[in-house]
C-alpha cells in the first residue's frame, strides 16, 4: 500500500516540527519554503525540501503538488502568502487542504476558502498550558467540540487500587475512563474489574463540565 504523502508548505518552527514528526511516522513530506537556509536545514531530513515560490501556480504544478493527499500550509509570517497558497492547494485539487492561523481574521478568511482544516498552534497550546496549570494532575487536554473533550490525568493517591466499578465516574461524574496507560503497556476500553494505580494515566472523554466535576472532586482533593 503506498504511503499517505505530504506536502507542508512554510519550514518555520511549526512547519519543520509537524514534517518531522510526519517522516518519523513513516509518511512522504515535501516540504516547500522560499529561504534557502530553512531548505538546507530540512534537506536530507524530508523526501524532498524545495526551495520555491509556493503561490507560483506553475512551480507547484510542475513539483507535482497536486498528487499528494494533504496540503498543509504551515507560512505563519505572511497572511497574504499564506491565502494565496492556501487557494492554490485548492484550486490544483488536493483532497486534503490544512492551514495554520495566525489570528482568528485570518482563520475566518482560511475557512472561507474552503480550507478543510484551520488549526491554531499558539492559541492551542496556551490553552492546554492553561488547564495543566490549574490542574496539577493534567497531562493533555484536546477539545472536541466546544462542549466536550479529552484529558489524560494522572491517578493521584487517592485512587491506587481501586477498580474502575468503585470509581464509576459515568454514574457519579458523567464521564467514561476510556483506556489506562500504564508502564506495561495501554488497556484500550478498560472494563470494570480493571484497576488503577498511582502512576498510571486515565484517558477520560465527557463534557467539559463533567470533567471538570471529576476533577474538583475526584482528582484535586487527595483522600
Amino acid at each position: 500500500m503506498k504511503a499517505q504523502q505530504f506536502v507542508v508548505i512554510g519550514l518555520g518552527r511549526f512547519g519543520s516540527s509537524l514534517a518531522l514528526e510526519l517522516m518519523a511516522m513513516g509518511y512522504e513530506v515535501l516540504g516547500i519554503d522560499h529561504m534557502e537556509e530553512r531548505v538546507e536545514e530540512m534537506s536530507g531530513q524530508l523526501t524532498h525540501a524545495v526551495m520555491a515560490d509556493a503561490t507560483d501556480e506553475g512551480i507547484m504544478r510542475s513539483l507535482g503538488v497536486r498528487n499528494f493527499d494533504c496540503g498543509i500550509v504551515a507560512i505563519g509570517d505572511n497572511m497574504e502568502r499564506s491565502i494565496l497558497a492556501a487557494i492554490l492547494l485548492k484550486e490544483l485539487g488536493i483532497k486534503q487542504v490544512v492551514a495554520k492561523a495566525i489570528s482568528i481574521l485570518h482563520g475566518r478568511a482560511l475557512s472561507k476558502l474552503g480550507v478543510d482544516r484551520v488549526i491554531f498552534p499558539e492559541r492551542d497550546m496556551g490553552i492546554r498550558v492553561a488547564h495543566q496549570l490549574v490542574t496539577p494532575h493534567l497531562l493533555d487536554y484536546i477539545e472536541i467540540s466546544k462542549d466536550y473533550k479529552i484529558v489524560e490525568l494522572n491517578v493521584p493517591s487517592c485512587m491506587d487500587g481501586k477498580s474502575l466499578s468503585e470509581l464509576n465516574t459515568r454514574a457519579k461524574y458523567g464521564c467514561s475512563i476510556i483506556a489506562l496507560n500504564r508502564k506495561d503497556g495501554i488497556i484500550v476500553a478498560p472494563t470494570a474489574h480493571d484497576h488503577v494505580s498511582q502512576g498510571d494515566i486515565m484517558v477520560v472523554i465527557g463534557s467539559n463540565e463533567s470533567i471538570e466535576e471529576f476533577e474538583d472532586q475526584a482528582v484535586n482533593v487527595e483522600a
